[in-house]
C-alpha cells in the first residue's frame, strides 16, 4: 500500500470514530438533555402523538385525560372541572413546559418514557401499537375537593385535608385558580396569550397556595407551643400558667391584649385548657419567652418547620411536588419570640404545614408524610408503584396528643359554638393574623380534625383578607367539610 492509500486509509478510519464518538454521545451522553431542550421540536411532536396517561381521583373520576383528534399533534389534552384540580393537575401544554402538579411530578411515567415502562416499549415496538403513558392514581376525594374550592373559589384561600394515619392528602384546593385546559390548546398563539395573561394577573392564580404561599399562623401555632410545654413534663391541661389583661413585650413599651376577656384569666392566671380555648395572647407570648424559641423551635421542627416538604415524585419521575419551608425564628430577642409564639412577627406557614400539624395531634403524635398518588398502573391495568403510609417524624408522645386533643375541643366546646358539628366531637384551633404595612388585613384560619376520638380527617384552612368577621367566613367552611367526610 503506497503513502496516498494509507494516509487515506488512515483519514476514512478516523472519521468513522469520530462519527461514532459523536453519534455516541448524541444518543447517550447528551440524549436527556437534548430531549429536555424547548427547543427540539421532535421531541414536542413525539409527546403529544401518543395517548399521555391520565390523572384520577380516588373514586375513579377522570380529572385529565388525552384523547384522539385529527391534526398533526393527534392527542389533545383535556381537563375536567380544570380550576377545580388545578392544584393536583397543573397542565401539560405544548408551548410551556409543565412546571406543576401531576403533569411534573410524574410526566416520564404520564409520556410513557420512564424507565419502568421499557417492557411496556418493547412491546409496543414488536406487536407494532401505540406506547401508552401510564395513569396516576391520586388520593383526591372529589366530593370534599369539589365542596371546598365551591365555598372558597370566590375568595383569596386554601384548604388543605389529610387522613392523618396515612398522610393521604384528601383535598387540596388553592383560590382563585386557572382552567389548565387554556393552556392545553393546539393553537401556540393562543396558548402564549393565556399563559402571558395568568402570569401577568396580580391575584396570581397559578399559584398553589397550599404548598407555595406563606402566611402567618395566628393563633393556630398556640398548638406548637402547646405541645412543647406539654413535652417538658411540667404542665398539664389545668397548670394554671401567667395570663393577665396586657403583656408588655419585653425590652419595648408595646403591649399584648387579648381580644375577649375570657382569655385574661384571673388574679393574672388561667388554666393551660382555658388558655388554648380562648386563645390567650398574654397567655402563650409568656409561655413561649419561658420555653425559649429554642424549645419551640426543635418542636416545630419535628412537624415539618424549616425544610421543603415533598409531596409527590422524584427527579426520576419527572419534577417533584415539593412546599416551600415553614419558618420560626431563632437567635432573636425576646419581645420577638414573644410575638413569634402567637404566630405573628417571623413565624411563617404553609396551609399544608398547618394540616400536617392538626393530622400530628390526630395520629398519637406521629406525623405521616403527606402523599397525594395512591398507585401508578401502565396501560394494561398492572400496578407499577403504590404508595405506602410512611412515618416521617414522632412528633411528640400519645399522652401530649391526647391533651392537645382535649384542649382543642375545649376551644369548639367553650369558644367557638359555630365550629360545632352534630353528632360529631370536633377538635380545633381558630388564628387570625394582621398582615399589610399597617396590619389592615386579616387573614383567618382554622386548623380541625374530627371526629376527635376517633380522627379521618384533619383540615387546615386559610383566608387572606378574610374582613373584621373572619370566623362568619371560616368557620362555615370547616363545618361542611366535616360533615361530607363523616358522610363516607
Amino acid at each position: 500500500m503506497n503513502n496516498s492509500l494509507r494516509q487515506l486509509f488512515t483519514a476514512v478510519v478516523v472519521l468513522f470514530v469520530v462519527l461514532g464518538m459523536s453519534s455516541s454521545v448524541i444518543m447517550a451522553i447528551k440524549a436527556d438533555a437534548l430531549n429536555a431542550d424547548p427547543r427540539n421540536g421532535r421531541t414536542l411532536y413525539h409527546e403529544f402523538d401518543a395517548p399521555r396517561g391520565a390523572i384520577l381521583a380516588a373514586d375513579g373520576t377522570v380529572l385529565a385525560e388525552s384523547t384522539a383528534v385529527n391534526d398533526a399533534f393527534k392527542y389533545q389534552r383535556s381537563y375536567s372541572n380544570g380550576p377545580v384540580y388545578a392544584p393536583v393537575t397543573g397542565y401539560f401544554s405544548i408551548s410551556q413546559n409543565a412546571d406543576r402538579g401531576i403533569e411534573a411530578s410524574r410526566g416520564t411515567l404520564l409520556s410513557g418514557r420512564s424507565d419502568t415502562l421499557i417492557w411496556q416499549r418493547f412491546k409496543s415496538l414488536f406487536s407494532g401499537t401505540e406506547n401508552k403513558g401510564a395513569s396516576i392514581e391520586t388520593s383526591i376525594d372529589t366530593k370534599l375537593q369539589t365542596l371546598a374550592y365551591s365555598l372558597l373559589k370566590d375568595r383569596d384561600a386554601s384548604l388543605v385535608a389529610i387522613e392523618p394515619s396515612t398522610g393521604r392528602i384528601l383535598a387540596m384546593v388553592s383560590t382563585p385558580s386557572y382552567d389548565p385546559n387554556s393552556l392545553a390548546s393546539h393553537d401556540t398563539t393562543a396558548v402564549n396569550k393565556a399563559y402571558a395573561k395568568l402570569t401577568s394577573d396580580s391575584s396570581n392564580p397559578m399559584l398553589n397556595r397550599a404548598t407555595s404561599e406563606l402566611y402567618p399562623p395566628g393563633s393556630t401555632f398556640k398548638t406548637i407551643v402547646a405541645a412543647t410545654a406539654l413535652e417538658t413534663g411540667k404542665y398539664d391541661v389545668n397548670t394554671k400558667i401567667p395570663a393577665g389583661t396586657s403583656y408588655t413585650l419585653p425590652g419595648t413599651m408595646t403591649q399584648l391584649t387579648n381580644v375577649e376577656s375570657a382569655a385574661n384569666g384571673s388574679n393574672g392566671k388561667i388554666s393551660f385548657e382555658d388558655a388554648l380555648a380562648y386563645s390567650s395572647n398574654t397567655a402563650f407570648s409568656q409561655l413561649g419567652v419561658a420555653l425559649g424559641d429554642s424549645a419551640v423551635s426543635a418542636q416545630a421542627k419535628k412537624l415539618g418547620f424549616g425544610s421543603s416538604i415533598t409531596l409527590d415524585g422524584s427527579t426520576s419521575t419527572g419534577l417533584p411536588m415539593k412546599a416551600v419551608a415553614s419558618s420560626f425564628p431563632t437567635g432573636v430577642s425576646s419581645d420577638k419570640v414573644a410575638l413569634a409564639s402567637i404566630g405573628q412577627g417571623d413565624t411563617l406557614e404553609t396551609p399544608l404545614q398547618n394540616a400536617m400539624i392538626a393530622a400530628a395531634i390526630a395520629n398519637d403524635g406521629k406525623l405521616m408524610q403527606p402523599t397525594l398518588v395512591d398507585r401508578v398502573r401502565s396501560s394494561d391495568l398492572s400496578v407499577l408503584s403504590e404508595t405506602t403510609p410512611t412515618l416521617m417524624s414522632k412528633a411528640f408522645s400519645a399522652s401530649t396528643a391526647n391533651k392537645l386533643t382535649q384542649m382543642m375541643e375545649a376551644v369548639v366546646t367553650k369558644a367557638t359554638p359555630s365550629l360545632a358539628v352534630s353528632g360529631v366531637k370536633v377538635a380545633a384551633k381558630t388564628g387570625t393574623a394582621q398582615t399589610g404595612t399597617d396590619n389592615e388585613t386579616i387573614d383567618a384560619w382554622v386548623i380541625a380534625f374530627a371526629p376527635a376520638d376517633n380522627p379521618k380527617i384533619a383540615i387546615s384552612l386559610v383566608v387572606h383578607d378574610a374582613g373584621e368577621h373572619s370566623y362568619s367566613v371560616t368557620n362555615p367552611v370547616i363545618q361542611q367539610v366535616i360533615e361530607e367526610a363523616m358522610k363516607e
